[in-house]
């Protein structure tokens, strides 16, 4: 509900203010003992459901859904307009042109605080999201938007991720919980983000690999912390290399990172021509026997 009454005065939904206010329009509720008004909104939105969602529409996710809805919006765009001697398309070209461009989308959501589970998990709607592992056990603000829910902290975007439907879904990011790996690389045998992560063929080539060898678990784990800020391309580069020289072992996949991901070198220097050496300087040892032989005297 975008307005409650009390009394002659209203109150507007905070959220619908928000919006109000980003798009620059004064928003006017219905009058009250005048159910004519509230008709005609009831009107209108029961055609729009008509035209659009009957047969109601099914599609697997949000994209597919709003494609048709647009397609579906041309087609009623072609039809005759009711007062107008043009199609509704034509009437809404002409009247766009006298309506200020919106520069900036509103971002629309619902916005709770939530804390975080021991295991880097909020939940919304009985389903589970995960957070970055320096966050468990605190308090974030949850952003739920139609097709996504996001996590933030200290004003900034700390976790991301689509929006599920279902119940009793765990949704986890991997990289939220590999800062736990220092502490317990064991976690890469039988936690549940480590175990359905699905790697590039290289990369999971040097798992199997690694996790053969003693303190494997320790060994793998050093690399996915060092492809934090490396990324997991270049680490699917470097266990490349290393599977071509027939080399599996966690010091060379990390000597071929550093390699690939060091900046580069800079440019020598153009030495003007003034400033150049003529003359290079000669090794007389000679010199040097001469201030020792002072030194003694």
């Amino acid at each position: 509900m975008d307005a409650i009454f009390t009394g002659k005065s209203r109150r507007f939904n905070s959220r619908h203010l928000a919006l109000a206010n980003h798009y620059l329009f004064e928003p006017v509720a219905c009058t009250p003992a005048s159910g004519w008004e509230k008709g005609q909104v009831e009107n209108q939105v029961g055609n729009l459901r008509k035209w659009l969602f009957m047969p109601t529409p099914r599609f697997a996710d949000f994209a597919t859904l709003n494609a048709h809805l647009a397609q579906r919006c041309r087609e009623l765009g072609q039809r005759q307009h009711s007062h107008l001697p043009v199609t509704v398309a034509e009437a809404w070209a002409d009247e766009r042109q006298q309506l200020t461009p919106i520069t900036m989308p509103f971002d629309s959501y619902v916005e709770q605080a939530l804390r975080v589970s021991s295991t880097c998990l909020v939940t919304i709607e009985r389903n589970r999201y995960s957070v970055p592992a320096p966050w468990a056990g605190k308090v974030v603000s949850v952003r739920v938007s139609a097709g996504q829910i996001r996590a933030v902290a200290d004003g900034a975007e700390i976790a991301c991720h689509d929006r599920r439907f279902g119940r009793d879904q765990w949704i986890c990011e991997p990289w939220h919980y590999v800062p736990i790996l220092q502490t317990k690389p064991g976690a890469l045998r039988h936690g549940r983000p480590f175990v359905e992560w699905v790697l590039p063929a290289a990369i999971e080539t040097v798992r199997q690999a690694l996790m053969k060898q003693a303190k494997g678990d320790r060994a793998f784990a050093d690399l996915l912390l060092a492809a934090q800020e490396a990324g997991l391309e270049a680490l699917d580069v470097a266990c490349q290399l290393a599977l071509g020289h027939k080399a599996v072992s966690a010091p060379i996949i990390l000597n071929e990172l550093r390699r690939l991901t060091e900046p580069a070198r800079p440019a020598a220097l153009n030495v003007m021509k003034n400033l150049q050496l003529k003359e290079a300087p000669a090794a007389n040892c000679s010199r040097y026997d001469q201030l020792l032989e002072g030194c003694h005297d």
